[in-house]
């Protein structure tokens, strides 16, 4: 329904569910509401199937059978992801990616053919797989509104009733009432360039937390991917085989862990690789494996095998870190009534721990987050009553769209992304991080929070980049404020001034609030300590 406000041409709409997103997590959400019987809509802030880290590129999935070989892969993750995840939700991520990657072979996506000849169901190919899902979406009914971002979620009185955005193609506004929401938006590179990243701006972190909720593991947003110097792409695997060297032709020892020692090397000058370390089928595996990670080497007539080439490391943030939304619930739920958050968009802490989730882990917590968050949103709609279009809703947005003091163009939002990009991706500052340091930047990215919320406008389709700098701008506030609180290294958490791990620290750190930011310790029942 379109109607007329204000003399502005409003898109009207009502759903059981409303998914924010459009990724994995997204699609899996909407597909699960709509076989537990709701009318769901998706918003997608790009084209659902091209949009996403997923998108572009392939991902492996954390597949294992149910029996001695999962608890086998259990107990190898509590190893290695520093005493924090939660072995029910390691167990219950799997099974649940287990159960729906045999469903997706049954609704016919063309997994390739292992050795023996039966399905290989622990990768999937980027383009081809979300492509797949648009289809499936479209054949269960659900309304897909590409190219509509989400600019704040609506509420009716204390439950979430749906969101509303801008339609940036018609530059028309939007807003659909919703008997639930999902939270499917991905995580946030901080302005990083990657491949399929640079719509991933922490958008549905801000609208959370302004409707009440809280984020967690934070502070593990400091994970960097290896890549080709003047490239996006960030696929790690192929440096599995890599060599290091400094510019005198010296090798780098990185037998411990190689992004400490390139890292380091990287803060005193340029560093060179070569993928020297494989036997020579594994390159034709590789090129098959992954065909995009050599687009740039063949553009620029480099044999990665045999010659060296310049390598930087790029700031991944919270799309393959650990933070995000808060869950209160194995439902996905958040603790705000009717919202529910799923993939990136929810923090990853209880399967990953303080370590990345990778490409495999996060791949299969897309699919079972996404689907407990979809089936819970539509049990909670069906139990609200009375008309969902009749909902008398009010907009939760406020810094980058309704300016508390006097909007004036003094406020750039390319300005505030340039300000996040210097406190947020540079090595010695986020990879390498000191009690100094740490509030250096936040002093900075607090001023820079209160100039934009008093004063950056947001109108018509302008209002998405204000909208996404005051996201990238609370999210390294919110991630810097962890960081300061976790006073000492675990995972991705490398403290120069305390770079012990320290057992009191077996705790989540909660963190929530605009203004002024609110951290709290939790404790983080079943956790592992080794």
């Amino acid at each position: 329904m379109v109607h007329h406000q204000r003399g502005a041409e409003v898109l009207e709409l009502a759903a059981d569910v409303l998914v924010i997103g459009g990724g994995p997590a997204a699609s899996w959400a909407a597909l699960a509401a709509a076989e537990a019987g709701a009318r769901v809509v998706v918003v997608d802030k790009g084209y659902l199937g091209t949009s996403g880290a997923t998108a572009p590129t392939n991902t492996g999935t954390w597949f294992v059978p149910p029996g001695a070989e999962r608890e086998a892969a259990v107990a190898r993750r509590q190893l290695l992801n520093g005493e924090l995840a939660v072995p029910r939700w390691v167990d219950r991520t799997l099974d649940m990616a287990w159960q729906r990657l045999h469903t997706l072979a049954d609704w016919g996506y063309k997994f390739p053919n292992d050795d023996s000849g039966k399905p290989y169901l622990t990768n999937l190919r980027g383009p081809d797989y979300m492509a797949f899902m648009r289809r499936r979406l479209v054949r269960a009914g659900v309304a897909i509104l590409d190219h509509h971002p989400a600019l704040e979620l609506l509420v009716d009185s204390s439950v979430i009733a749906g969101a509303a955005g801008i339609d940036r193609q018609r530059n028309r506004p939007w807003r659909v009432r919703a008997g639930a929401v999902v939270l499917a938006t991905g995580g946030c590179a901080f302005g990083e360039r990657m491949l399929g990243a640079t719509g991933l701006t922490g958008d549905g972190y801000l609208m959370a937390v302004e409707a009440g909720a809280a984020l967690s593991g934070m502070e593990f947003s400091a994970q960097y991917a290896c890549a080709p110097i003047q490239s996006s792409i960030n696929k790690g695997m192929p440096f599995v085989w890599a060599s290091f060297f400094r510019e005198d032709g010296s090798r780098l020892d990185t037998s411990k862990d190689r992004y400490v020692v390139v890292a380091r090397a990287l803060l005193e000058g340029p560093v060179w690789a070569q993928l020297d370390r494989g036997i020579p089928e594994l390159r034709l595996w590789l090129r098959q494996a992954q065909p995009n990670c050599f687009l740039p080497y063949d553009r620029n007539g480099v044999d990665p095998f045999t010659q060296r080439f310049p390598v930087t490391l790029r700031c991944e943030g919270t799309v393959r870190g650990v933070g995000g939304i808060k869950l209160t619930g194995d439902d996905c739920s958040t603790g705000v009534p009717g919202l529910y958050a799923a993939g990136d968009a929810a923090s990853r802490e209880r399967l990953t721990g303080a370590i990345s989730g990778g490409g495999g882990p996060n791949s299969s917590w897309a699919i079972a987050s996404g689907n407990w968050a979809g089936r819970a949103a539509a049990n909670f709609a069906a139990r609200e009553v009375g008309s969902i279009r009749d909902r008398r809703v009010t907009g939760l947005g406020r810094a980058g769209l309704r300016p508390a003091a006097s909007a004036h163009s003094d406020s750039s939002a390319d300005d505030i992304l340039q300000t996040v990009r210097e406190e947020f991706l540079p090595l010695q500052r986020n990879f390498f991080r000191r009690d100094a340091t740490l509030r250096q930047s936040l002093e900075r990215l607090d001023r820079t929070w209160t100039e934009l919320r008093d004063h950056l406008p947001g109108i018509g389709v302008g209002a998405v980049k204000s909208r996404e700098a005051a996201a990238l701008t609370a999210t390294s506030r919110w991630a810097y404020a962890s960081a300061l609180a976790r006073a000492e290294s675990r995972g991705m958490q490398r403290r120069l001034d305390l770079p012990a791990t320290d057992p009191q620290f077996v705790c989540s750190f909660n963190v929530s609030d605009l203004d002024r930011i609110d951290v709290t310790r939790s404790e983080i029942p079943g956790a592992s300590v080794t």
